[in-house]
C-alpha cells in the first residue's frame, strides 16, 4: 500500500499519524509530569534541600528543558529530521530518568533529560500540519487535540508515579516514569508509517523561493520572526506564574492544604497535580466545541485575543487563591482542599486558553523549512518563564501565602493586557500565512 494512502486514512475523525502522535506525547508526559510531581519533594525531603534552592533547582531544571528545544528544533530542521530527532531524544530522556535512580548522579540526571528532551520536544508536534491539506478545515484545531494527548499522560503521572513514589520510595517513582518513555518510543516506531518526516533534510537551508514573502532576509519575513518573539516575551510571564503547579502550590498542598477526607484518609499531596491535565482532558472537547459555534457565528476570537483571555483567567484563579489564603491565616487553619481543587479547575481554563493556541499559532505562522525551529521559539517563552518561576518561587517562604498568590495574580494580569497589543497585527500575520500557503501550492 502506498504511502499517502496509508497517511490518508482516520481514526476518530483526524489522520492516523495524529493519534500516533498523541499517543507517543501521552507517553512522554507521562514520564515527564512523573518525574515533575516527585522531584521538589525529593529534593527537599530525601536531598534535604533548603525551600529556596529547591525552587531554584526546579525552576532552573524546568528551564533548561525548554531552553535546549531551540539548538535541538535547529539540528532537526536542518541534518537529523524530525523522525530521527524524536528517536534519539526519546531514548536520551529514557535514560535520563533511570539515572535518577542515583542521588549521587543527580545533576547529570536533570542534564540528560534536559538534552534529549531538546531534540523530541519541537520535533514531535511540528508534524502536526504535514497531516493535513491546506484547506482542511480541522488543521487549525488540531493543536487542542494533540495538547489532550499531552494532558492524559500527565494526568495518570502523578497518580501512578506520585503514589509509588510516596509509598514505596522516590527512585522506583522515577523509574516508571523511564519505562512510560520507553512506551512512548514503541508507539512511535510502531506507527511511523502513518507519519510524512521520516526523511532527512535534502536541504542544509529552506529554498528561499519556496514561499513568496518568507525568505528569510526578507523584510515582511524579519518582522514576522519578530511579532513571535514578541508575544514569546510576554507570555514569560504568564509561564512565571503557571508553573508554580509544580513548585511552591505543590508545597502549598503539603503545609498549608487540610487534605483530610475522612478520619482514616487524607489525600496524598502529589495528586492535586492530576487535577490540572484532568481539566484539561474533560473541557478541551467543551472549549473546542464553543469555538466552534463562535467561528460559524463569524464571532471566534483570534488566536492571541484566546490567549490574553487564558492569560486573565489564571489572575483571577490566583486572586481567589489569595482571598483564601488570607482567609485560612487569620483563621490560624489550613485551607480546605476543595478550594485548591476549585483553584487549579479555573487555572487549567484559562491554560487551555493560551498554551495549545500559542503553540498553533507558532507552527502555522512559521516560514516554509523552519517548523521545528519556531516551535522551539515557542518553547523558549517556556524557558525564560521558568527561569522567572524559580525566582518567584524562592520569595515563597519569606512571603505571606496571600501575599505571594497577589503577586502571583498581578504577573499573569499583566501578561493578559500586553497581549491585547498584538491581536490585530497576528491576525492579518495569520491570513498573509494562508494567502502565500495556497499561492505555492497553486504554483
Amino acid at each position: 500500500m502506498a504511502a499517502g494512502a496509508e497517511q490518508g486514512r482516520e481514526w476518530f475523525g483526524q489522520p492516523r499519524g495524529l493519534t500516533v502522535l498523541f499517543l507517543t506525547a501521552t507517553w512522554e508526559q507521562f514520564s515527564f509530569y512523573g518525574m515533575r510531581t516527585l522531584l521538589v519533594y525529593y529534593m527537599t525531603k530525601q536531598l534535604l534541600f533548603t525551600q529556596q534552592s529547591a525552587s531554584y533547582t526546579y525552576g532552573l531544571y524546568t528551564a533548561v528543558v525548554y531552553f535546549t528545544p531551540i539548538v535541538g528544533g535547529y539540528i532537526a530542521d536542518r541534518w537529523l529530521g524530525r523522525y530521527r530527532a524524536v528517536l534519539i531524544g526519546g531514548s536520551i530522556m529514557a535514560l535520563g530518568h533511570f539515572l535518577m535512580a542515583s542521588e549521587d548522579l543527580f545533576y547529570v540526571a536533570l542534564a540528560t533529560i534536559a538534552v534529549g528532551n531538546g531534540l523530541f520536544l519541537p520535533s514531535l508536534p511540528s508534524q502536526i500540519p504535514g497531516l493535513y491539506r491546506l484547506d482542511d478545515a480541522r488543521r487549525g484545531r488540531a493543536y487542542n487535540v494533540y495538547y489532550m494527548g499531552v494532558n492524559l499522560g500527565a494526568m495518570f503521572a502523578p497518580f501512578i508515579c506520585g503514589t509509588i513514589g510516596e509509598v514505596y520510595g522516590w527512585h522506583y517513582g522515577f523509574a516508571v516514569a523511564g519505562f512510560g518513555m520507553m512506551a512512548g518510543m514503541a508507539v512511535y516506531i510502531g506507527g511511523s508509517r502513518y507519519l510524512t518526516s521520516r526523511a532527512i533534510p535534502e536541504r542544509a537551508t529552506p529554498d528561499p523561493t519556496a514561499l513568496r514573502g518568507i525568505r528569510l532576509g526578507d523584510k515582511d519575513t524579519l518582522a514576522r520572526f519578530t511579532l513571535l518573539g514578541s508575544i514569546a516575551a510576554v507570555v514569560i510571564l504568564f509561564r512565571g506564574a503557571y508553573e508554580q503547579i509544580g513548585n511552591t502550590l505543590a508545597l502549598w498542598a503539603d503545609t498549608g492544604v487540610d487534605r483530610t477526607v475522612t478520619a482514616n484518609w487524607a489525600i496524598p499531596m502529589t495528586w492535586f497535580q492530576s487535577l490540572n491535565p484532568c481539566v484539561v482532558l474533560l473541557f478541551t472537547p467543551v472549549i473546542l466545541s464553543y469555538w466552534r459555534s463562535q467561528a460559524e457565528r463569524g464571532r471566534e476570537p483570534s488566536s492571541v485575543a484566546k490567549m490574553a483571555i487564558g492569560a486573565a483567567l489564571v489572575a483571577l484563579s490566583y486572586l481567589m487563591l489569595a482571598a483564601v489564603a488570607g482567609w485560612a491565616d487569620a483563621g490560624q487553619m489550613r485551607a480546605p482542599w476543595p478550594w485548591l481543587a476549585a483553584f487549579m479547575f479555573l487555572l487549567t481554563i484559562g491554560e487551555l486558553f493560551i498554551l495549545p493556541t500559542g503553540l498553533g499559532l507558532f507552527a502555522r505562522l512559521a516560514p516554509h523549512g523552519y517548523a521545528a525551529t519556531c516551535v522551539a521559539l515557542w518553547f523558549l517563552a517556556a524557558f525564560f518563564g521558568n527561569l522567572l518561576a524559580g525566582s518567584l518561587g524562592s520569595l515563597w517562604s519569606q512571603m505571606g501565602d496571600s501575599t505571594y498568590f497577589l503577586l502571583m495574580s498581578a504577573t499573569s494580569g499583566l501578561c493578559a493586557a500586553a497581549l491585547l497589543a498584538f491581536a490585530t497585527r497576528t491576525t492579518r500575520e495569520e491570513a498573509q500565512s494562508l494567502r502565500d500557503a495556497a499561492e505555492a501550492r497553486q504554483a
